[in-house]
């Protein structure tokens, strides 16, 4: 009796042994994760996320400019090609279009002026430019009120004491500085008055309020039915002005998302192709995603030129020094002006365009 008494005690001890060990492996197991195992289910979680991570994107661009690639954009050809809801967002000037990226809202500005670009990247901003969007220097100019009796001839005089407005911080400034420059009037001879948009200044001439007016697009050609341009678009080429806006985008949405980027220039290359190869059948469309009348299309598109890849990659633009200097032109009156803007110019998506 003795001995089973004992035997059964044994086995209990044997028992109990063997269930602190069972104990013991499940925390183990249950408690703790090894290395391989965090990396394991990470590469599985990485699998399974979507190549973009994107359902929409948000496009800034301005209207009454018009553009080939707006075919693209009226006819959806960009939310096809991408696979994503485009939404496309006006805006009045390109520094606005410079805080919607800062402030996430805006993932690709099409078509923003090289100064406010300038302005930005100047002041800290993290955005690159991908492309050039247009080229152009009739189409931005400052233009005399008829009353004023201002031309080319007598500007270095008539212009002392005229008040003048322009947006600013643009390229729309640049070139009126420039103009002054031109004509040797100190800007502290004039009465320069600052404008939201061109609209304003279109007003301000229209009711006689001022004597020069300075704007882009429609309204520049609005006044120009009745005034006279004193600079034009060849006098400033002669003087080594290359007047031009860019694609933009803040450098991390490049990072992240650099295959929506080539694809947006994609279509975009396309859509310009289409409308070298037969002009007249884009225009009604074109000017609808504008919000111009035809004849507003044409006065415009008439002075404007979109640079092909290669014409891009070349040596008058991104393949040669041209952009880097003509940056550098922007911000030689900032006295936070680098050096060298070409960190901010990444031609990459581009050239993966076919």
């Amino acid at each position: 009796m003795k001995r089973l008494l004992v035997l059964l005690m044994v086995l209990g001890l044997v028992a109990a042994a063997c269930g602190d060990d069972d104990s013991s492996d499940e925390d183990d197991d249950g408690g703790t994760t090894t290395p391989q195992e965090v990396d394991d289910s990470d590469d599985d979680s990485a699998d399974a996320a979507p190549s973009s991570g994107l359902d929409e994107l948000n496009v800034a661009y301005f209207s009454e400019w018009p553009t080939p690639n707006q075919v693209a954009q009226l006819e959806k050809t960009y939310d096809e090609e991408l696979g994503l809801t485009v939404n496309w967002t006006t805006f009045g000037n390109g520094n606005d279009m410079s805080r919607a990226m800062e402030s996430g809202d805006i993932d690709i500005a099409y078509s923003q002026g090289l100064t406010p670009f300038v302005n930005a990247v100047t002041a800290g901003s993290e955005f690159e430019m991908v492309a050039i969007a247009v080229s152009y220097a009739d189409n931005d100019n400052c233009v005399a009120h008829p009353d004023a009796d201002i031309t080319a001839a007598n500007a270095g005089e008539a212009l002392v004491g005229a008040t003048i407005m322009s947006p600013l911080g643009n390229v729309t400034e640049f070139k009126l500085n420039k103009m002054l420059e031109y004509f040797g009037v100190d800007v502290s001879d004039v009465n320069v008055v600052g404008a939201e948009d061109g609209a304003s200044v279109l007003a301000a001439f229209q009711r006689g309020d001022i004597q020069v007016g300075c704007a882009f697009g429609g309204p520049m050609f609005s006044m120009l039915e009745t005034g006279n341009t004193l600079w034009t678009g060849a006098d400033q080429l002669a003087e080594g002005i290359r007047v031009f806006d860019v694609v933009s985008i803040p450098a991390g949405f490049g990072a992240d998302h650099g295959d929506i980027v080539t694809q947006f220039l994609q279509v975009t290359e396309d859509a310009n192709a289409a409308y070298a190869a037969d002009p007249d059948s884009k225009i009604a469309t074109i000017a609808e995603a504008a919000a111009l009348d035809v004849e507003g299309t044409l006065q415009n598109l008439s002075v404007f030129s979109f640079p092909t890849k290669a014409e891009q990659l070349g040596a008058d633009w991104f393949g040669g020094s041209g952009v880097n200097d003509a940056m550098l032109s922007q911000a030689e009156d900032n006295p936070d002006a680098l050096n060298d803007y070409s960190d901010f110019i990444n031609t990459s998506y581009l050239e993966a365009v076919n």
